[in-house]
């Protein structure tokens, strides 16, 4: 049975009252061929003038691809910059609280003790799914943001579908579902059930299968109550021109995001392969995303040891349920030869 969405209760009163802050650029968006209205230096370079404070060629461009409405998409400096404002907007300090389910992708938490508010932790299953019955348990009425990352980082697995829909329908809370490898999977993207859940947020980034992680442009989707709602809160210009310009030449060659996609994919399954007949390597975990979690004799050690050939990969062996696990992040054919014999020599 689904439970009852009152955005009006979860959004925190002082975001409601919130007067947004107006730019130039909110108050006139059209054309025209003299601009004396935002104290702009008028000489002419590339960038004397403010970006467009929403983004929108982008989110139109985007929403062809993605099939999700503009109004119902959040860009910004990458995808912590969404987390960040989901919680300031949604929690109160010092009350309310989101939950979080380990191990997990870290900035989570991070945001969530700058603003001062607390984290539940639930430990996932053995098999790094969701432990929905300890879910539930932990989910009380000041737990404002279930995140869930799916592919999730580190262990690189989706969540089970029934388990996530199971918990939207069970909370009256916001659940975020955290796709930033979404392009690694062969599941479907959520994005197709936002009609369906008015609490469902969904975050993705041009930061993995786009290959422009220096952009640090993230992506979010929901309703457009709480896509109106970071809208108001957000800085005025969060996501400048030059960004804007590149993504839009990205999303004019879906082609090539496709062609990388496809390779790291066929890496990624050639690396398992050599890996699991590595000595020192005592599992591979099933991954979608564009790495592996690793499980080997001694993570530590082994780490050093490839730090010392020129190979940097992730130690996650202090992470709940990481035990001497590496996180290996999918290279080019030649990255990941490196890395083969690197190993072998260990």
């Amino acid at each position: 049975m689904k439970r009852n969405f009152d955005f009006n209760s979860l959004v925190r009163k002082n975001i409601i009252d919130l007067v947004p802050y107006s730019s130039a650029r909110d108050e006139f968006k059209g054309e025209a061929d003299i601009f004396l209205d935002a104290n702009e230096n008028p000489y002419p370079s590339p960038y004397n003038r403010y970006p467009d404070p929403l983004q929108m060629q982008v989110k139109e461009k985007l929403s062809k691809i993605k099939g999700v409405p503009a109004t119902q998409t959040f860009l910004g400096n990458g995808s912590d910059e969404a987390i960040d404002l989901l919680i300031r907007a949604f929690c109160e300090p010092y009350k309310d609280s989101i939950l979080i389910t380990d191990p997990t992708y870290g900035m989570y938490k991070v945001c969530a003790d700058v603003n001062a508010v607390n984290v539940k932790r639930v430990t996932l299953t053995a098999d790094y799914d969701l432990d929905v019955p300890a879910i539930m348990k932990a989910n009380d009425v000041n737990t404002k943001i279930i995140f869930l990352c799916s592919p999730n980082n580190p262990s690189g697995n989706v969540m089970s579908r029934n388990k996530i829909i199971e918990i939207l329908n069970q909370s009256s809370g916001l659940v975020v579902i955290d796709e930033a490898y979404i392009d690694f999977s062969t599941e479907p993207s959520f994005t197709r059930e936002l009609n369906q859940h008015p609490n469902l947020v969904i975050l993705q980034t041009f930061s993995k299968a786009w290959g422009l992680a220096g952009l640090r442009l993230g992506i979010c989707f929901s309703s457009v109550q709480i896509i109106d709602t970071l809208n108001k809160i957000k800085y005025p210009y969060n996501v400048n021109i030059k960004t804007q310009e590149l993504a839009l030449t990205a999303l004019d060659n879906v082609t090539q995001k496709q062609k990388w996609v496809k390779e790291i994919l066929i890496q990624r399954e050639m690396l398992r392969n050599k890996l699991l007949s590595i000595d020192l390597v005592e599992e591979v975990f099933p991954s979608d995303a564009n790495f592996l979690l690793v499980k080997v004799r001694n993570a530590p050690l082994t780490y050093k040891k490839l730090m010392d050939h020129g190979i940097i990969v992730r130690d996650r062996s202090k992470v709940i349920l990481c035990d001497n696990c590496l996180r290996i992040t999918v290279g080019t054919p030649s990255e990941n030869k490196k890395l083969i014999e690197a190993l072998n020599k260990l």
